[in-house]
């Protein structure tokens, strides 16, 4: 068997990253293998033992604060799969490290790089930081370019760069967007009100 590693898939709001965890989970079970779900237990959206993706796909998991070592020591899981991975504390990222070499277990972490100011959350700073591998999960701005930034709704036609890092929403609350338009404050055609230009 291989070295295990810590991935980091990060993407934009909209880009299928609970989609993504919820198939992976699936394809280990359908090889006979055992994968767990994680959340940190912040995320309380779809109550604290469900991921929701927006396409409909659901499954049960548990929080990062209920992961057993025990089992994790034992060989129960063959992959760890952590959903909303920008929300974790640098220990909980220390202990998936830990996890990933000292007990071979992959671990593979789905979240957000940067909120809606365009700054690191915690979770997200240290796993590019520690991860074995990083990739993006893409998505696209409503102009067509690739979406690179999160943008939180101010619910009058614009985006709002102000307030608390962590506001638990999804479509009603953030879209993903293209630097140029995030910069511009600019939500798109659909959410624009009338007096806001391109």
């Amino acid at each position: 068997m291989g070295m295990a590693k810590l991935y980091f898939r990060y993407g934009a709001m909209g880009s299928s990253k609970t989609a993504n965890a919820i198939m992976v989970k699936y394809n280990y079970w359908e090889r006979g293998k055992n994968a767990i779900l994680i959340k940190p237990s912040i995320d309380t959206r779809n109550g604290s033992r469900r991921i929701w993706s927006r396409c409909g796909l659901e499954d049960t998991c548990i929080s990062m604060e209920e992961l057993d070592m025990n089992k994790v020591k034992a060989g129960v899981y063959d992959c760890l799969i952590v959903d909303e991975a920008q929300f974790l504390t640098k220990d909980q990222v220390e202990l998936l490290v830990k996890i990933v070499d000292d007990y071979n277990v992959p671990v593979i972490c789905y979240g957000l790089r940067t909120d809606f100011q365009g700054n690191f959350f915690e979770g997200s700073h240290w796993l590019l930081a520690r991860a074995d591998a990083i990739e993006e999960v893409k998505t696209i701005c409503w102009c067509g370019r690739k979406a690179t930034n999160n943008a939180r709704l101010d619910g009058k036609g614009g985006i709002t760069k102000v307030g608390e890092q962590v506001v638990l929403g999804a479509n009603d609350k953030y879209i993903g967007l293209c630097r140029k338009h995030f910069n511009l404050g600019d939500p798109g055609p659909e959410l624009r009100t009338p007096d806001k230009t391109e």
